[in-house]
């Protein structure tokens, strides 16, 4: 299993230094994501300042973007890379896709399905040059002329993960992903009752089955030496809890641990704006499921025990900030590892 770390948003100014520290400190990839920032500036800079350092998207909106302009994005940083990179794509919601990116969002799971498809035929015609001839429900390629083409990698196979919560996300990963992004909002039962059985479903239709493909989580963690430093670490976390319990897509989850009404009474308080009785609605029981909480010195053991056999990569969901020391990080690479 291998350990990761989120970059979060640092800026670009500070992203190749802070990439080579947690490079030094024994972190095996790093990851950045989509919210107010394009998530492949970062991961340029990061491939830039370090030698072996995986990079990754966690996730890049695939729907805002079509399969060529993707392809080409991630084609020029595998090369700059050398290979290190792994594309993690997510769907996103109707809502974002439609009103904020002004991009088509039907049938999610068969879209993205496709959609991996065709990126597939793109980085072929890349490598091999051959005729472009992806015809899908969704997306084509069929159009290219040499003045497009980058031609050949010493790397050309770029791992792709899709992200979901659901069960026919899961499913569609399986199809035709390489890797799974596992939402920060989950649980061990949950990985283990419905993500992973639904994925070895989609991977069977292929002949694979999910431990064919690479499986990342970034988690909940309540840091702190103290019981009191553990309690203030854990108001953040509880209230980011309680804003993805709020969300539909989460309810399977809620439901699955038997919180069935929880996400509907969080709707309505989102929608009321009151997010301080959001946040003390949500349950301890709900946060022993879905965080871990300890010493830092202690965290490393608890994420092998908990994650083996279900993971093969896990970070803590929040970025180390520029301002830590990395001493301390590096014990807990080092310890991580010595666990297995």
């Amino acid at each position: 299993m291998k350990i990761d770390a989120e970059l979060g948003d640092i800026g670009l100014g500070d992203m190749e230094a802070h990439a080579a520290r947690l490079e030094g400190a024994g972190f095996d990839g790093v990851w950045t994501f989509e919210a107010a920032h394009d998530p492949f500036l970062p991961l340029l800079s990061a491939a830039k300042a370090t030698a072996s350092l995986e990079i990754g998207t966690n996730i890049s909106v695939a729907f805002g973007r079509s399969p060529f302009a993707m392809a080409q994005t991630a084609w020029d940083l595998q090369k700059f890379s050398g290979g290190r990179l792994h594309l993690g794509l997510g769907t996103q919601v109707r809502a974002h896709v439609e009103r904020r990116f002004s991009m088509p969002f039907d049938h999610p799971a068969a879209r993205i399905t496709d959609y991996i498809h065709c990126l597939r035929a793109i980085w072929n015609t890349f490598q091999t040059g051959a005729k472009p001839d992806h015809r899908g429900p969704y997306y084509q390629f069929s159009l290219i002329n040499p003045f497009f083409n980058p031609g050949p990698l010493d790397h050309p196979e770029i791992p792709i993960y899709l992200a979901g919560v659901n069960e026919r996300m899961c499913r569609a990963a399986g199809e035709a992903a390489d890797g799974f992004h596992v939402h920060p909002m989950h649980s061990t039962g949950y990985l283990r009752d419905v993500v992973r059985p639904a994925i070895d479903v989609g991977a069977k239709t292929r002949g694979k089955s999910v431990d064919d493909l690479c499986l990342f989580a970034p988690v909940f963690g309540v840091l702190g030496d103290t019981e009191a430093e553990r309690q203030k670490a854990e108001a953040p976390v509880r209230q980011q809890v309680a804003f993805y319990a709020s969300t539909p897509n989460y309810r399977a989850l809620l439901e699955y641990h038997g919180f069935d009404g929880l996400g509907k009474e969080l709707s309505q308080l989102m929608r009321q704006g009151d997010t301080d009785a959001m946040t003390k609605l949500v349950p301890d029981a709900l946060m022993d499921e879905v965080a871990v909480s300890g010493k830092r010195s202690e965290l490393p053991a608890v994420l092998r025990e908990r994650y083996d056999g279900l993971l093969q990569r896990v970070g803590l969901y929040d970025p180390i900030p520029v301002a830590d020391a990395m001493a301390p990080w590096a014990d807990f690479t080092t310890a991580f590892k010595q666990a297995a």
